[in-house]
């Protein structure tokens, strides 16, 4: 028989650490030893501590990515040094494996609860050992791919943020003159704040919110925004401007998705402002230095993108500025932000936020002290925003320098006796076309695109407006402008104003344009004839200073500034308004 061969065993191979660091955790020698000698195996650097506050200090300092860590240490035990590692710099990216005692079940809820995401029972066998390993490698694997998804979706966020800021909020004017907040739930939110003049000079404030928060909400404010400015900056009314975002969104959001938002026009003159609400919190008109609420803009109509079949102009509310009010809009997360109790803010802890403001101070500070003061540390599940708008000058364009038009001939335009170049249409508006139209936006459209007289929009555009108004109020409807003379008289005057549209089937405004250009500037003659009995203009002057009370008094003080030339014909119901400008001398 031939003698038994005796092979000579082979050394444990030791792989160089390549793998990280691991914390072992672990008062039993033969333990740690067994551990030790296995994760070296696996290619992982290991770093001893037998005592709890040893490992916690090790963790801190060496910031392993796996920790084996036995429950009975010396001086603290395993779930105290767990929660205090949890709390350390990247303690959360870390995987930690509890070393349960033998011959006990393990607790997963307070293992868990400490802080835990595994456990290993003792005794330990090395191929036990092994297999925890793998599965630990598999969670930090997932981790690391979590984390470089979540890396990636964050410099995406804040480039689309970018954008967003770009193509929505950058054409925002007098933001630093309305105090305001937006704080997103998320990156980004689903309220947006959007602001803008019409060619006239009355500002446009939208304060909306899309259902739900973050990018999906956001997308649709990009169409919106879209729509919005371009129809103000056409000089479109609220409703006509809230019939056009309506049906963009109606178009592009999925079932489901809606636009709850609040749209104020304020105009340029400050006697009054109009405000549409749709599906929002009241809008409260507030007085300054006292927060007394003069006016509250309730919801009543349906938040856009649902339907198409919402009447837009009965929305519009009115009410008259005396000076120096300021218009609070708030979204729906100011009033359901909740505390530690789960109690929400509420409608009535704002108005008393409102009231304990001291006079001089911006309502907007005081509302978000309360509020936070009120939320604490609570969680935030819906966007905030809040938006205080003033009823001041300050918040509107500069017209100081808005120019007469007899100054711009006197500085530039000379009669010329070179050919002349030479443009006329009509529009004529009847019955109920006149309750839905407003031609002013494609009347002047259609005479800058053509004339080239983009410089001169806004000077125009106030020409037509105040000439087409006086034509269908005072003409057509017949409005007496006493009306606005009593302290809730502009109220009244809308209200019959909308009464009477609602109720028109006849009548008529027919405006003709006919515009002459030459070498130096050019001439536009606007006459509009409506369909009235027409009123005794024999105490107006056509030509110099004229009693503008029996229509729209400053309205007409301000034709007479822009125009060259106003006039009145029998029997009252035609009027002609020239403007002039010259070559070089845009307002």
């Amino acid at each position: 028989m031939n003698a038994p061969i005796h092979t000579p065993l082979r050394p444990i191979e030791v792989m160089a650490p390549t793998k990280g660091k691991v914390l072992l955790a672990e008062d039993d020698r033969e333990t740690r030893a067994l551990l030790a000698s296995v994760l070296q195996r696996r290619g992982y650097s290991v770093i001893h501590a037998v005592q709890g506050s040893e490992a916690v200090a090790h963790f801190a300092r060496e910031q392993p990515s796996i920790v084996f860590i036995g429950i009975r240490l010396p001086q603290t035990n395993g779930y105290e040094c767990v929660k205090q590692m949890r709390r350390c710099r990247g303690g959360q990216a870390a995987t930690i494996v509890f070393l349960t005692p033998p011959g006990k079940e393990a607790r997963p809820a307070k293992l868990t609860n400490a802080g835990g995401d595994d456990f290993l029972p003792k005794p330990l066998r090395p191929t036990t050992i092994e297999c925890k390993i793998t599965a630990v490698e598999r969670i930090q694997d997932m981790r690391r791919q979590l984390n470089g998804l979540d890396s990636r979706m964050k410099q995406e966020e804040a480039m689309a943020e970018s954008v967003f800021r770009g193509a929505v909020l950058a054409g925002n004017v007098a933001m630093d003159r309305i105090p305001s907040l937006l704080r997103p739930a998320r990156v980004f939110s689903g309220d947006v704040l959007l602001t803008a003049y019409t060619p006239r000079g009355d500002l446009h404030v939208i304060l909306g919110d899309f259902t739900g928060h973050g990018l999906a909400a956001a997308l649709g404010a990009m169409p919106a925004s879209e729509v919005f400015r371009a129809m103000t900056n056409k000089g479109f009314p609220p409703h006509q401007i809230l019939a056009g975002i309506n049906r963009k969104l109606n178009e592009l959001m999925p079932t489901g998705m809606f636009f709850a938002m609040q749209l104020v026009s304020i105009s340029r003159s400050l006697e009054h402002l109009r405000m549409c609400n749709c599906g929002m919190p009241d809008g409260l008109l507030l007085e300054q230095g006292t927060g007394l609420v003069l006016h509250r803009f309730r919801s009543n109509s349906l938040p856009l993108g649902i339907t198409l079949d919402i009447d837009f102009q009965a929305a519009v509310q009115y009410a008259e500025l005396h000076g120096g009010e300021r218009l609070l809009l708030v979204s729906d997360g100011v009033l359901e932000a909740r505390n530690g109790r789960n109690e929400q803010f509420g409608q009535v802890a704002l108005e008393r936020a409102i009231a304990r403001c001291d006079a001089g101070d911006e309502f907007l500070s005081g509302i978000v002290r309360d509020l936070d003061r009120f939320c604490g540390d609570a969680p935030q599940d819906d966007d905030i925003s809040l938006a205080e708008v003033p009823c001041h000058p300050e918040v509107l364009q500069d017209w100081e320098g808005f120019p007469s038009a007899k100054e711009e001939v006197t500085r530039g335009f000379h009669q010329q006796t070179v050919a002349e170049d030479q443009l006329e249409f009509c529009l004529t508006l009847s019955g109920r076309r006149l309750r839905y139209t407003d031609p002013i936006p494609l009347l002047i459209n259609h005479i800058q695109d053509i004339e080239g007289l983009q410089s001169y929009r806004r000077t125009l555009f106030t020409i037509l407006t105040e000439l087409y108004a006086n034509a269908l109020d005072h003409g057509v409807l017949r409005l007496d402008s006493g009306l606005k003379d009593s302290p809730e008289g502009f109220t009244r005057y809308y209200t019959e104003r909308e009464k009477r549209l609602r109720d028109l089937a006849n009548g008529s405004v027919t405006i003709r344009i006919k515009s002459i250009t030459n070498e130096d500037g050019g001439r536009v003659t606007i006459t509009l004839t409506d369909s009235g009995e027409g009123f005794d203009f024999s105490n107006f002057d056509n030509d110099g200073a004229a009693s503008c009370t029996q229509l729209s008094g400053r309205g007409i003080l301000l034709l007479k500034k822009l125009c060259e030339s106003l006039r009145f014909r029998a029997p009252g119901n035609q009027v002609e308004a020239i403007f002039s400008w010259a070559t070089g001398a845009p307002d």
